[in-house]
């Protein structure tokens, strides 16, 4: 981190607040996407779902199909074996020998029945499989466009953000470098604590931005001297002098204006 510790209090106190104009411009972009990145990422998740579950549906119905293909065979194979036993029943030479045919017969027929009950079952399970695969292609359809819809918004605003996203978490780095690492580690902690991301705060109406507690007219004094760093005793914020944080903004506005 070269020059470091050549930065006078001053210059210290100056390179915090351009850091934090720089970091709250990014925070300006990423708020106005927003939600949307996530929103996205939730839909394709969705998406993805939902197409996982019409193809096991359709999985399902190619597998009942199946099963109502092997039922038919099956009664089939049943018709064939009552003929079969029919015919040999002609040719039997006592009663015990007919009648054990005979239940033959009356085995294959109430099999033939239950096979029938089970393909009424299974026609009825795709019925319903159908139907649910159709409102499923139907929300898949809606979810498809919605996501798309939304990629688009995301893909034009990122189109619009994107360069001066880069450029601005560049120039994070650069001055994050120019900062000692003891005072820039308590810059992130302060950011990360608070609602807004300010860590670096002006003196506003003798109070620190955005709070309602005013600050002693001597401590103000030492602010305005740049002598040392100061925080607020409230909030935790580092606090600069309003003349110096209006020479930096005017800077920022400046650099923000070349992108």
């Amino acid at each position: 981190m070269a020059n470091t510790k050549e930065l006078s209090v001053e210059e210290k106190l100056r390179t915090l607040y351009d850091l934090q104009l720089i970091d709250s411009r990014i925070d300006e972009i990423r708020n106005v996407r927003g939600e949307l990145p996530l929103e996205v990422e939730d839909l394709e998740d969705e998406v993805a779902g939902l197409g996982t579950r019409l193809e096991k549906l359709k999985a399902d119905l190619d597998s009942i199909e199946e099963q109502i293909r092997s039922k038919k065979n099956a009664i089939d194979d049943h018709k064939t074996a009552i003929k079969k036993y029919t015919e040999q029943q002609k040719n039997v030479r006592n009663n015990r020998e007919f009648n054990s045919l005979s239940k033959e017969v009356e085995f294959q027929e109430l099999e033939i029945q239950l096979a029938e009950k089970q393909i009424r079952e299974l026609k009825a399970s795709i019925e319903h499989k159908t139907e649910t695969i159709t409102q499923s292609e139907e929300k898949l359809e809606a979810k498809t466009t919605h996501l798309n819809h939304k990629k688009s918004e995301l893909d034009a605003i990122m189109a619009e953000t994107e360069k001066e996203e880069t450029f601005l978490i560049e120039k994070s780095s650069e001055y994050a470098e120019m900062i000692e690492e003891r005072l820039l580690s308590a810059y992130k902690r302060i950011r990360s604590s608070v609602r807004n991301g300010l860590a670096v705060v002006s003196i506003e109406r003798g109070a620190s931005a955005g709070s309602f507690f005013t600050i002693p007219p001597q401590t103000q004094m030492e602010i305005a001297a740049r002598k040392k760093i100061i925080t607020d005793e409230h909030s935790g914020r580092i606090l600069v002098d309003s003349a110096l944080a209006d020479e930096e903004k005017e800077k920022m506005e400046q650099l923000f204006a070349k992108i």
